[in-house]
């Protein structure tokens, strides 16, 4: 005898590894929400359709941010209101794949909405699912480009107007308007019968960027209780009763049948158009030349300090990012695949600074380093931020003249340089990130005094410290090499 077994889709995790919290079985959706409806709803299609391993999930920052936790496919987060212009770099690039852009009210029609205008006027091949309750409801229940006249939200207390704040945005009339789009609908999630057509609607938008047909766009309203302050049931019945009084249900675009489909190809791999460009092709656009372009040989290296991703981390003013810069401008001289990303505060002198930088022998997929290789730590500040982000036997760099404490953690190597006291000694404190990075190439190897030497006269614009900063280098390298020959010896001796 046939039996039907309910269970969760392959499309989402069976455990939410990825979410915080004891229960790894439960969304951490508030009771009431529509998020967890539309996540099985999209997941189901998935599995039906058979598009999961080839579908990218393109969420921003509000509560769509946490499909991460959720869907078993490819997800890329991005910026307040970029998803749209970012699925449209992920579809042209891999024009096999399926891309979904999941996004709420406040993302979409606020910061978001010259994006989602400009993706939909071009008729982007993606699917974009837009839920609309109304308010910002992770960030703390403000007003949205959608929240209705008379609405009462955090910045509008004593509900919003017309006159003050404007009328609400119609997103799907909006962009109905425009000529590229070719599937809008608006849809509600209150009861059996609506969830069916919310269904009907996401299975539609998805089969026709399966089919190449263009842009699709689902707009689903959705109960946002605890932003709203209201129960689960009221919540569901005031979507129903009030908010499509004034956002209808309603088929607003649909041209499949005019439109000549474009053949998109299904191979799990995108098919390159052109063989990555040689290096003689890559020094011919940067203006060189094989004969004048200097690559230095890679050093032979220890396993453990091969392919490293280094957080630098320091105050404004020391240096961080130069630092980084160099070492990264040598990877690139020595043949390395390189990647610099920097980061800091408003107060760039003074304030905290910090800079991720890749060497790799392979091509890099994102230059974030989350889990570091190696640590370069300045001030104490930076260690006690990134000590545990370091990996178990790890290296982490510690400048001893301003760091007064030891690196807590026993799984990591740790390098004590006092690199401020080494610079005043050379008479130019400024140099001290100059003398971290002689340490880092004296203790790891992975770049010649050659190389950074050569990388320093493109790195460093004035050209009168140029030789203070070759003494720095070779005071840091110096430091380390008989510093730490003379630590391993005395392991050896007290170990004999």
């Amino acid at each position: 005898m046939a039996k039907e077994i309910l269970q969760k889709s392959e499309s989402l995790y069976e455990e939410f590894f990825r979410k915080p919290g004891a229960n790894p079985y439960s969304t951490h959706y508030c009771p009431g929400c529509g998020h967890g409806v539309v996540h099985k709803l999209i997941a189901e299609a998935m599995d039906d359709f058979g598009i999961r391993e080839r579908t990218i999930f393109v969420n921003p920052v509000g509560c769509s941010v946490f499909g991460y936790y959720y869907f078993n496919c490819g997800n890329v987060q991005v910026a307040h209101g970029r998803a749209p212009a970012v699925a449209t770099g992920i579809k042209r690039a891999l024009p096999h794949s399926v891309v979904i852009s999941y996004q709420g009210d406040g993302d979409l029609a606020a910061i978001g909405a010259n994006n989602i205008l400009q993706a939909a006027n071009r008729g982007e091949h993606i699917t974009v699912i837009f839920v609309n309750n109304a308010i910002y409801g992770m960030t703390g229940s403000q007003m949205a480009p959608t929240t209705l006249i008379g609405q009462k939200t955090t910045t509008t207390p004593w509900g919003r107007t017309a006159e003050n704040e404007g009328y609400p945005m119609r997103m799907s009339e909006l962009l109905a308007t425009l000529e590229a789009p070719v599937y809008i609908e608006r849809v509600a999630i209150t009861d059996a019968k609506h969830v069916m057509q919310a269904r009907k609607a996401i299975r539609k938008a998805l089969q026709n960027q399966i089919d190449g047909r263009g842009f699709s766009f689902v707009e689903v309203l959705s109960a946002c209780p605890t932003g709203w302050k209201m129960d689960p049931i009221d919540a569901k019945n005031w979507v129903a009763e009030v908010m499509t009084d004034y956002f209808k249900l309603n088929i607003l675009k649909d041209k499949n049948g005019a439109l000549k489909k474009v053949e998109i190809p299904t191979d799990s791999k995108p098919k390159p158009k052109k063989e990555e460009p040689t290096k003689e092709e890559i020094l011919a656009l940067l203006g060189e030349n094989k004969e004048s372009a200097q690559v230095f040989e890679k050093p032979d290296v220890d396993e453990n300090y091969q392919n490293p991703r280094i957080k630098i981390a320091g105050f404004g003013g020391q240096g961080i990012l130069l630092l980084g810069q160099l070492l990264a401008e040598s990877a690139m001289l020595t043949d390395y695949h390189t990647t610099w990303l920097p980061s800091y505060g408003p107060e760039m002198r003074g304030g905290t600074a910090n800079c991720h930088v890749i060497i790799s022998d392979k091509r890099i997929g994102s230059p974030l380093v989350a889990e570091s290789d190696m640590l370069i730590a300045m001030n104490l500040p930076s260690l006690d931020k990134f000590e545990d982000d370091v990996r178990s036997n790890g290296v982490i760099f510690v400048n001893r003249s301003l760091i007064d404490r030891e690196v807590k953690r026993q799984d990591v190597e740790a390098v004590y340089v006092p690199a401020t006291e080494l610079a005043d000694e050379l008479g130019e404190t400024k140099v001290a990130n100059m003398v971290m990075v002689g340490a880092y190439l004296g203790y790891t190897g992975l770049l010649s005094m050659d190389s950074v030497l050569s990388a320093a006269q493109t790195v460093i614009k004035r050209k009168e410290f140029m030789e203070l900063n070759e003494k720095a280098l070779r005071r840091g390298m110096e430091f380390v090499k008989k510093e730490y020959a003379k630590r391993s010896q005395n392991m050896e001796e007290l170990v004999s």
